[in-house]
């Protein structure tokens, strides 16, 4: 992470700060977290307002002091006048010692500072990245804003209090006798709204966009019988039940399982039999990992983020059915913490719930593969048995991409084998 927003702060100036005190919700690429605060004392000085958008790490954000008496000598402070403000500390506390010394600073929260404030260069325009921003929401020119800042640089205030010059005489009234200007025509109404990229959108971009560039695809698609999974998740529905009833419903939703369930039990037992799978290239070597840590798409107002279920091929039904369930619930309130979606070895992006039967996923790198899994559809099948010579199954396809560098064809299809003879006998993933 380089860069990220600023969320609603906690605290407001003045207010007293103890270790472990939420100050301020930071918004990372794929989280908003919580920011808290190690130290104990006030808040002196806000830097950056809530809503600010890609604030670089270790810019200073806020200053702390020891104690509450010195809040108000930090009203006109500065990140950028602080060392300026050392070195005449010194000079002044050797050369007039009557003169008070600056208040003790305790610390100074930071989220990065490498742009150090210079004066602006002949027609350049400086200014802070909110000030930029509503200037362009508002449709002002910042060459026209006087800044109030260090060095005339341009911040919040100033574009909020700017107001535009009203025509001079000379150019409302037109000279005499001269024909009148036509008027411009009327500019269009624009058909179109420019969205800011999101920082999960940002990342979502470039990841996928280095996945497709660098990784040589593959992909092999299977059709799979579903009915007898079906049934699985029926009977276990019905198991759950009556075993709510026999535990005076202490197991109540233990056991709502889901057809997505099944597929990340049977794709971390297929990565257990097929190790070379659950592998990822790094460039002088091949990574195989241990166990089979899944990383389950899911969609949220953001984007896509994809929670991970580690040791799937150790884990029960009901566990890996309550950790997708909790995973993405904390997912779309954006609330997932980084060890919770970071890492995998292999992940599964399931869509049949939106009727599509077929597709292909891009690669998750560093993941040597992904599963895109399509929905449940009826198929009309030969059978000498049934009365009318044909009878109705259920099926679903699903497409594996493979990284080429790591998985070859033979390996891909013998994974998507054993992944088949789960999927169609799931009795044999409790064995």
């Amino acid at each position: 992470m380089t860069a990220g927003n600023l969320g609603e702060w906690h605290k407001k100036i003045g207010d007293e700060i103890q270790p472990g005190d939420v100050l301020v919700e930071v918004e990372t690429d794929k989280a908003t977290m919580d920011f808290e605060c190690q130290d104990e004392g006030f808040l002196a000085k806000i830097f950056i307002d809530s809503g600010a958008k890609d604030v670089s790490v270790n810019k200073p954000i806020a200053i702390l002091v020891e104690s509450k008496d010195d809040i108000d000598k930090f009203k006109d402070y500065t990140p950028e006048a602080a060392p300026a403000a050392a070195a005449e500390t010194g000079a002044t506390e050797k050369k007039a010692p009557e003169e008070p010394a600056p208040p003790k600073v305790d610390k100074v929260c930071v989220e990065d500072n490498k742009q150090a404030e210079q004066p602006a260069a002949e027609g350049r325009v400086v200014a802070s990245p909110v000030a930029r921003k509503l200037a362009a929401e508002r449709g002002i020119d910042l060459a026209k804003v006087k800044g109030s800042g260090p060095n005339g640089r341009i911040v919040q205030e100033d574009v909020l209090n700017y107001k535009a010059p009203a025509p001079s005489a000379a150019t409302a009234a037109p000279t005499k006798g001269a024909p009148a200007p036509t008027p411009a025509p009327a500019a269009s109404t624009a058909q179109y709204e420019d969205i800011p990229l999101s920082n999960v959108r940002k990342v979502i971009a470039n990841r996928l966009t280095e996945s497709k560039q660098q990784i040589p695809h593959y992909y092999l698609t299977v059709e799979l019988d579903a009915d007898k999974i079906l049934k699985s998740v029926n009977m276990f529905m019905k198991f759950g039940l009556m075993l709510r009833e026999v535990l005076n419903s202490q197991a109540n939703g233990k056991y709502k399982l889901s057809l997505n369930d099944f597929v990340v039990k049977a794709a971390g037992l297929a990565l257990r039999d097929v190790p070379e799978v659950n592998s990822s290239w790094q460039g002088t070597y091949i990574r195989q990992y241990k166990t089979a840590d899944i990383a389950v798409a899911v969609a949220t107002e953001t984007g896509l983020i994809t929670p991970i279920i580690p040791s799937a091929e150790t884990k029960g039904l009901s566990t890996i059915s309550n950790s997708i369930k909790t995973l993405a619930t904390k997912a779309r309130q954006n609330k997932l913490q980084p060890h919770e979606y970071q890492g995998g070895t292999f992940t599964i992006s399931n869509l049949g719930m939106y009727g599509i039967d077929h597709f292909t996923a891009i690669i998750n790198p560093p993941h040597a593969g992904i599963l895109a899994v399509g929905g449940v559809e009826d198929k009309l099948v030969l059978d000498e048995s049934a009365e009318k010579g044909f009878r109705v199954k259920k099926v679903m396809k699903v497409t594996m991409s493979s990284d080429h560098r790591v998985v070859d064809g033979a390996v891909g299809a013998k994974w998507l084998g054993r992944f088949r003879e789960y999927i169609e006998k799931p009795l044999s993933m409790l064995l």
